[in-house]
Parts: structure tokens; C-alpha cells; sequence
């Protein structure tokens, strides 16, 4: 049987790409807290994706070592910018200003679960009874969440239902982003975050709200460009070589991050049932980490182009001379049978 060295532990590239990403998202929701307090949810949010448009600009990377995005794509950029730049950021400001930042931000884990679910629907990506369980536990901890907050007030309640909400915009996002995962991140990033930036600014502008001062607006721009910007780069690398179902598992650390570096900022509204909470949701990532997925499978013959290595057992085509390290191109795969660990990437979405 051929080795596979860049798929022998196929879970732990994507992995490290996606806990890069929660850790630069998580340590962003407590921040746009302190930073949009007062400033309006549209102007929050502009300002947000104004950051990380600036971000994808400057992370682009050479050509020829990324497929491009292409005209054919906008529809689908659109579609998550509505989603993932405005509805999401929007809804998540206007809650932030009405909750515990703590319960907020371990809120938000609930991402997996809408992510998971529409991953399932929309690809067929395979769920088996340990990854069905975490996403229950992830449920009924976000359902803790709510009960704790629905004691203190309305006012508290509703804003945590508005990051409910906003956890159910980012799943969509992430699902329609599966498709554009083999495109350059910088460029995606880029595009979503100026048609986001443009639309939420709009908004503002329509809405009357006013700029903030400039303590709060270069705050929210460098927020942006880390925590939306950067981290969606390295959640579309993680989605390119681990799937959307299992990116979105990993990212659901970022709200205990978020959680623990709200505490550390001065946040002390935790509670018994936000405490056990967490601990259902943390259980649920964790044992949705676990799996483990090896069995003999086909592949068809296909013609695409992203990004590639010669050692991952898929990309045996001949270039001349070889160029060293990872590039792109346009290049086809013949059909094959093998066994070897995988996760459902680009070349593994087969049905089970």
C-alpha cells in the first residue's frame, strides 16, 4: 500500500489551522465589546470588516501558488458576505451590548452545530453517533446558556438570542465558504469583507448612526484584521485540508477563548449554569475531535485546480522540472482505489 505522509495524521494540519483561527476569533468577540460599546451594531460591524478587507489585501499570495477567484464565484461571495459580513456581525454587536460577554462568547460555539448540520445537508458529509453526540451536548449547553441569562433579565436574554442568531449567519457563511476553500484565502477573504464592509456601512450611513471616536475606531479596524480578517484565512485553509463539519468543530473553541479572556478583561457575570454550560459544550468538542475515519474508498476521475504537494498520495502528476513546495494549476486525477486515514477535504467527499 503507497504511503501517505502528508495524510498520516490527516486531522492535525487542519486542526492546528482551524485553533489558529478560533484563537484570533475568539479573543475578538470579548474585544468588540469593550471597543463598540456605544458605537451602533452597522458601524461595528463596517468598521469589523473594513479591518479585514485591509487583511485579505495584504495576505494575498503569488498567482502561481493559488487558484483564482473568478466571476463565477461572486454570487457565492455575495451570498456569504449578506450572511457572514453583515447579518452575523451585526446581529453579534447589537447583542454584545445587551449580555454577558462570557455567556456571548460561549454562545457562539453553537456555530459548530448550524455548520455541521448544513454541512451534512449540503455535502453529505459523514456524521457518525460520536459526532451526532458532541453536537448534542453542544445544544443542550447552549440551551443552559439561555436558561442562565433568561434569570437576570429580558434585556439579557434577547441579547443573547441576537448572538443565537448570530452563530446560525456564520454557519451559513461557513457552508457556502466549503465551496470556494480551493481558492486563494486572501482573495475570498478580501472580496467577502469589502462587499460586507460596503453593505454594513450603508446601513450606517442610512441609518443615521454616527462614526465613533478614534480610540474606538482604530480598535474595531485592528479587531477586524485579526479576528475577521486573519482568522477566516487560516478557518478556509483548515476547511481546504479538514472539511467544513470538522473545521467548524475545531472553531468551536473560540468561544472558550472568548469566554476565559472575557473573565481575564474584568467580566465576572459567570454563574453555576453558565459554568455547566460550558462544560457540555467543551465536552462536545472534544469528543467531536476524537474521531478517527479510515476504510478502503474510490476515487473518480476529476480535472480541477487549487493548491498542491507531490507527497500527499493524490498528486502524482508530472511537472518539468518539479517545482518545489505547494503551487497551482489546473491538472486532473485519474479514478483509483485506496486505504488510507482521511477527512472529508476536496478529494474525499464520497458518500458512506
Amino acid at each position: 500500500m503507497p504511503s501517505f505522509p502528508a495524510f498520516r495524521w490527516p486531522a492535525v494540519r487542519g486542526g492546528l489551522l482551524a485553533l489558529t483561527a478560533a484563537v484570533l476569533f475568539g479573543v475578538s468577540t470579548p474585544l468588540v465589546q469593550r471597543f463598540g460599546a456605544g458605537v451602533g451594531a452597522f458601524m461595528t460591524a463596517a468598521l469589523l470588516y473594513a479591518g479585514a478587507a485591509l487583511a485579505g489585501a495584504l495576505l494575498r499570495r503569488p498567482i502561481e501558488r493559488e487558484a483564482r477567484v473568478g466571476r463565477g464565484d461572486f454570487p457565492r461571495l455575495l451570498a456569504m458576505a449578506a450572511a457572514g459580513a453583515v447579518v452575523g456581525p451585526v446581529a453579534l454587536a447589537w447583542g454584545l451590548q445587551r449580555t454577558s460577554g462570557t455567556s456571548a462568547s460561549l454562545m457562539l460555539a453553537l456555530e459548530a452545530v448550524f455548520t455541521a448540520l448544513l454541512a451534512r445537508y449540503f455535502y453529505r458529509e459523514r456524521m457518525d453517533r460520536r459526532v451526532w453526540s458532541a453536537m448534542v451536548l453542544l445544544t443542550v449547553g447552549g440551551m443552559v446558556l439561555i436558561l442562565d441569562q433568561s434569570r437576570d433579565s429580558d434585556a439579557r436574554l434577547m441579547g443573547l438570542l441576537a448572538v443565537l442568531a448570530a452563530t446560525a449567519a456564520w454557519g451559513l457563511d461557513n457552508t457556502l465558504s466549503r465551496a470556494l476553500a480551493e481558492r486563494d484565502p486572501g482573495q475570498v477573504v478580501a472580496a467577502k469583507a469589502v462587499l460586507g464592509a460596503a453593505g454594513t456601512s450603508f446601513l450606517a450611513w442610512a441609518l443615521d448612526e454616527p462614526l465613533p471616536d478614534r480610540h474606538a475606531m482604530l480598535g474595531l479596524l485592528a479587531i477586524g484584521a485579526t479576528g475577521y480578517g486573519l482568522s477566516l484565512r487560516f478557518y478556509l485553509l483548515a476547511q481546504r485540508a479538514f472539511g467544513a463539519a470538522r473545521t467548524g468543530s475545531v472553531f468551536a473553541f473560540a468561544p472558550f477563548i472568548g469566554a476565559l479572556f472575557a473573565v481575564m478583561l474584568g467580566d465576572h457575570s459567570t454563574s453555576w449554569m453558565m459554568a455547566a454550560g460550558g462544560a457540555l459544550m467543551l465536552t462536545g468538542v472534544l469528543l467531536h475531535l476524537a474521531e478517527s475515519h479510515v476504510h478502503e474508498h474510490a476515487h473518480d476521475a476529476i480535472e480541477h485546480e487549487h493548491a498542491h504537494v507531490h507527497d500527499d498520495g493524490h498528486h502524482d502528476h508530472i511537472h518539468d522540472p518539479m517545482p518545489g513546495g505547494e503551487h497551482s494549476h489546473r491538472h486532473r486525477h485519474e479514478s483509483r482505489q485506496h486505504e488510507h486515514p482521511h477527512v472529508p477535504d476536496a478529494h474525499h467527499l464520497h458518500r458512506h
